[in-house]
């Protein structure tokens, strides 16, 4: 995405992050991960991210805990991942990750953020070929590591690019190199600060302040929703 709209995108992330919407999203990744893989962090690298996103986000060790747990329940095994496909204005994709225990809902609130602002939900697999699903990982530029030794140590591990901005360094690697990539990291001992796989798009486009504004009624809506998990688009 663009620098005017990863602006925009962080300074609402910043006004989220101090509502409680953001937590059940973080508790629901947990309990996903460890009913995926089983419920130790040490053998389980996809919960091992998903809890350090969640502290990230200041999640507290409790809620952790209880997301864990919840992965052996009833309502565990109630919840599903289904992904989501739309169309916005002025061309605008959306991929739409979701996590539910009602599928019917679920679509009828997507449809609805779509509908009523110009936009519509398309079959499934109609946008898949225009993102590719890769590895995304930052964590803070090192004070004591070369960046360029650090790409060297993480090539074999599936790195495909290495940037840095505002302090910020960001892995992006293939999806099948998540856990090679995360593994080689943590033998480096760097912490990722946050990490995940990401749709990213093969045909972005750019737009203007008034069709960015447009475009952000249906991102609000959709982000809004307590299933969705993840939004990825075209946005520039």
């Amino acid at each position: 995405m663009g620098r005017a709209f990863e602006c925009r995108r962080r300074a609402k992330e910043a006004r989220w992050d101090k509502m409680s919407r953001v937590f059940p999203k973080l508790s629901k990744s947990i309990t996903l991960a460890a009913k995926d893989g089983g419920p130790d962090p040490e053998t389980n690298a996809r919960l091992r991210v998903a809890i350090a996103n969640a502290k990230a986000q200041n999640l507290s060790r409790e809620n952790i805990d209880s997301a864990i747990k919840r992965a052996v329940g009833k309502d565990a095994a109630d919840i599903v991942e289904v992904n989501y496909e739309g169309k916005g204005p002025h061309g605008t994709l959306f991929y739409i990750e979701c996590a539910t225990d009602n599928s019917n809902r679920t679509v009828t609130n997507l449809k609805t953020a779509f509908n009523k602002n110009g936009g519509q939900l398309v079959l499934s697999g109609s946008l898949d070929f225009l993102f590719s699903r890769k590895t995304v990982i930052e964590f803070p530029e090192p004070a004591d590591r070369a960046l360029d030794e650090i790409e060297l140590e993480l090539i074999d591990a599936g790195l495909e690019e290495l940037t840095c901005e505002d302090g910020v360094v960001t892995l992006i690697g293939d999806y099948t190199s998540f856990a090679s990539l995360s593994q080689a990291l943590e033998a480096l001992g760097i912490t990722a600060s946050k990490a995940g796989l990401r749709r990213i798009s093969n045909q972005p486009v750019e737009l203007g302040e008034d069709q960015l504004l447009e475009v952000e009624k249906i991102l609000d809506r959709i982000e809004e929703d307590d299933d969705v998990q993840e939004v990825f688009t075209n946005i520039a």
